[in-house]
């Protein structure tokens, strides 16, 4: 009897049987430094002291984040390699070891915004003191990295839990504590002026476009671009687009919140002074609530959990790729958190020092951000995927805005 032969299942690109939803997770991770300590210490200060008129600085921040997120995606899933790694290759020498000495020191400002930001959530919460609280931040940071062992999924998994409480967090305190939407449209128009207008700024461009995450996320692509096909990588671009535009508007959500609840409830006309996170925390509870007090230090807590246990990957990735060194975690962890330990004993005030180490971040920006343009420019190495002429147009623009910041508030700051 004529048995017909067995249909034969059509092969199918790997990607293309991938569900989207497993796709998506770097630009989560890469999305927690956009929401670190330091976010909440220049957006609280920010809304403060001008209330609703930097608004336009933090919408300007994360839509300039979406396409250099997306360059350091690119890079990673084009080359197979991180950036640090491409730029050692492509630029061996003296330009590899000035790249890594930039990155290790915005490493270390990195370590201090979010150790120091998580302690202060401790602090709050708990009422442990500073020190000890810096101490419990490290070892909970490390076991958050431990789960890279298991794998990407479960690191970002662990990571995007941690920003799911702080978006929970800013969306509970924005229904108690709505923004002036005239307010909020007047704030969208570009404007600098006063006297500490321009170093808070300049310290939300810093928190927000960190230069780590422009690292990190070509990174967190290799272990995603290798051994695929071409249709596979343009595939998992077309999915990262879609993971950077959900994680990025998150974000800038978190970011808008904060200032606009700094506006609102502690503005009090014309430029005023800057407030302190544990002056955050009591005026949420003396004018809002405890309800409002407890979200707003359990999301500064998460943030500062999460932005640790990222910025150690990032920082192990840059010496890993501009030095071709590896160091153990335990030992780089101990070096960059010396000085926020150090700053916790001392006694200083922690928001300014957390306002200042982002103005540090904003010198690094460019470092990182010329570097990535630079190498996504070349079609040697990005194939198809190369910049177009728009994009190297734009981000040349970004770039020189950028610096054209700094300059200016360097010579603000010496005059």
């Amino acid at each position: 009897m004529y048995a017909a032969p067995a249909l034969r299942r059509p092969t199918t690109p790997r990607l293309t049987r991938l569900r989207a939803a497993t796709a998506l997770g770097p630009a989560f991770v890469a999305a927690i430094a956009y929401v670190d300590p330091g976010n909440f210490a220049t957006n609280f200060a920010g809304g403060a002291s001008t209330g609703y008129r930097l608004i336009w600085v933090v919408v300007l921040a994360n839509l300039v984040a979406m396409p250099i997120q997306f360059m350091s995606a690119k890079l990673g899933v084009a080359t197979g390699q991180s950036l640090p790694h491409v730029f050692r290759d492509t630029f061996p020498g003296p330009r590899s070891w000035v790249m890594w000495g930039q990155a290790e020191i915005v490493a270390m400002a990195t370590d201090l915004a979010e150790f120091v930001g998580a302690a202060i959530g401790l602090n709050l919460l708990f009422g442990i003191p500073m020190p000890l609280a810096a101490a419990i931040t490290a070892v909970v940071a490390f076991a958050v990295l431990t789960l890279q062992r298991q794998g990407y999924r479960p690191f970002e998994l662990a990571i995007g839990s941690l920003l799911a409480l702080i978006c929970a967090g800013f969306l509970y305190l924005t229904v108690r504590v709505p923004p002036s939407a005239s307010a909020s449209l007047t704030g969208l128009l570009p404007s600098i002026g006063g006297d500490n207008m321009l170093l808070l700024a300049v310290g939300i461009i810093g928190a927000t476009v960190m230069p780590h995450a422009i690292y990190l996320h070509s990174g967190l692509m290799c272990g995603r671009a290798a051994g695929r096909t071409a249709d596979e990588k343009r595939r998992l671009l077309r999915l990262e687009k879609v993971d950077i535009a959900i994680a990025m508007s998150l974000a800038g959500l978190v970011n808008l919140s904060m200032l606009a609840i700094a506006a609102k409830l502690f503005h009090t006309g014309g430029n005023g002074p800057a407030i302190t996170l544990d002056e955050v925390h009591t005026g949420l509870g003396r004018l809002v609530g405890g309800g409002a007090a407890l979200a707003f230090a359990a999301a500064l807590l998460a943030s500062g959990i999460a932005s640790s246990s990222v910025g150690t990957a990032a920082g192990q990735m840059v010496m890993d790729g501009f030095l071709r060194a590896r160091i153990p975690l335990t030992v780089r962890r101990l070096v960059t958190m010396t000085p926020a330990v150090a700053l916790l004993c001392s006694g200083v005030d922690p928001t300014q020092a957390l306002v200042l180490s982002q103005v540090v971040l904003s010198f690094g920006i460019p470092f990182a951000l010329v570097g990535l343009l630079v190498l996504t420019s070349r079609r040697s190495l990005m194939g198809e995927h190369v910049n177009s002429r728009l994009t190297i147009v734009c981000m040349s623009a970004v770039v020189a805005v950028l610096s054209g910041l700094n300059v200016l508030l360097l010579g603000q700051q010496l005059i």
